[in-house]
């Protein structure tokens, strides 16, 4: 008689599904909460201040705590991989090229949007009034932070004179990149034992952040949750219909070209199938829209480039480290809407000269934002400065703008995770892999699946 081999444990439920589940979960409880009012309840307000909050802060915390080294040690090893400065320099060279002009893209959809559909002459003046007198104070802050930014700084910032404090501040990221690019050159024009010991050091560190962000992202499904059960309890759709036509011209501008355009640039200048590349990059899009950083999903984005899309780590590495501190597609799409819908708000009529010199503004200063929660209000308040509105308006968007500021991450991440195929595909790189090995593990599951049975009904022998 032969033995029969105990059935293998089936495997759980993938990550990102787990996440999808954890956001519908918190969405509709907190949707449900709302509609009840409940959210000024005692027992929600505990679970939120003593629960929901400090768990999500906690989850964010752990990520960014790993973002520094992780960004240092991958970008250095990136660079060192590549072996030479002219393949440094053509690699640098698509990638700025790719997101100046696919940026430059997701900001004239912008801009179109807002002059077919404009969101800034629907809205209430009650409405307006209202937002105003609710956010002046902070409106008033983001306006003295963007007064303070200009241009200038932002370039000389990417040059850092205390490299320790660029790394404490998150909007000094660029500084740490720049740092790390130098040091990574430096490590290849100095070929010799010592700089091999310490990349193999730098190759452990990067090791030791991404298995301990493996274990920090499976309280991702959790905080998650969390996070959509706070936005959701206290917004409900109350503040999203007050400013409807303006999250409608946002969301739409944001699915052209996350949908639209993202898929052809990815499928033409990229070779991979969209539906392959939004499977794969899913449980990066789903943390960015929860975490709404696009740095504190770099860990996510780094594995998910290299074990789901299967690019080369020397140019994932490369183009995602860069990409989480300065291709940042949605935000600039989202401050050139804004911009324009204050403009319109305050009955100012921008002729098409100075809206194509708001969306230059809106490509640098997508750069320049910080990777992190409403790093663009600064920049925004900074543009209305420059072509005359008053920067305190912003107050108007306040209300919304958590919601779209985790849509707009989603889409800086797809954007990072599409450049990097685009740039591996250009620079003579295989990424046709991850296409073969989708039709591989396909046909090897139908194939499981005619030898589950034999003619007569029975489990199949293998040997």
């Amino acid at each position: 008689m032969t033995a029969v081999a105990p059935s293998a444990r089936p495997p759980g439920l993938p990550l990102h599904v787990k996440v999808l589940i954890g956001f519908l979960l918190g969405a509709l409880l907190g949707l449900l909460v709302h509609a009840q009012g409940l959210q000024a309840a005692p027992g929600v307000i505990h679970v939120v201040d003593w629960l929901v909050k400090p768990f999500g802060q906690i989850f964010l915390n752990l990520l960014f705590m790993l973002v520094v080294p992780l960004m240092f040690s991958a970008l250095v090893l990136g660079v060192a991989e590549l072996g030479d400065i002219a393949s440094l320099g053509r690699l640098g060279l698509r990638t700025l090229v790719y997101t100046g002009v696919v940026t430059a893209i997701a900001v004239g959809i912008g801009v179109l949007m807002v002059n077919l559909l404009q969101p800034g002459l629907h809205l209430d003046p009650a409405t307006l009034n209202q937002a105003m007198a609710q956010g002046a104070a902070k409106a008033g802050e983001i306006a003295t932070k963007g007064q303070e930014l200009n241009f200038i700084d932002l370039l000389v910032n990417i040059v850092p004179h205390n490299v320790i404090a660029a790394a404490i501040d998150d909007k000094q990221k660029l500084g740490v990149v720049f740092f790390a690019l130098l040091f990574g050159i430096g490590m290849v024009m100095t070929p010799s034992p010592a700089t091999q010991a310490f990349k193999n050091a730098l190759q452990g560190l990067f090791e030791i952040c991404m298995r301990l962000i493996g274990l920090i992202i499976r309280l991702a499904p959790y905080a998650v949750a969390g996070f959509m059960f706070n936005l959701t309890a206290n917004l409900g759709w109350d503040v999203i219909e007050g400013l409807a036509w303006f999250v409608a011209t946002v969301l739409l501008a944001l699915a052209l070209h996350g949908f639209v355009v993202l898929p052809l640039w990815v499928r033409f200048m990229g070779n991979m199938s969209p539906r392959v590349f939004f499977r794969g990059s899913q449980e990066a899009i789903l943390t960015a829209f929860a975490t709404a950083s696009s740095a504190a999903t770099l860990p996510v984005t780094l594995r998910v480039a290299e074990e789901n899309l299967h690019l080369p780590r020397k140019v994932s590495r490369f183009v995602l480290t860069v990409g989480a501190s300065a291709n940042h597609h949605g935000t600039a799409l989202f401050e050139g809407i804004t911009v324009l819908f204050l403009a319109q708000v305050s009955g100012m009529h921008l002729p098409l000269l100075q809206q194509l010199m708001v969306l230059a503004l809106c490509i640098l200063g997508g750069i320049g934002t910080a990777g992190i929660p409403s790093g663009s209000l600064p920049v925004i308040a900074m543009i209305c400065g420059i072509i005359g509105l008053r920067p305190e308006g912003i107050a108007i968007i306040l209300g919304v703008n958590t919601f779209l500021d985790m849509c707009r991450t989603a889409l800086n991440v797809t954007g990072d995770l599409a450049t990097a195929v685009v740039v591996s595909h250009r620079a003579g790189e295989s990424v046709e892999v991850a296409a073969l090995d989708e039709i591989a593990l396909e046909q090897a599951g139908l194939e499981e699946e005619v030898a589950e049975l034999d003619a007569h009904g029975r489990p199949r022998r293998h040997t």
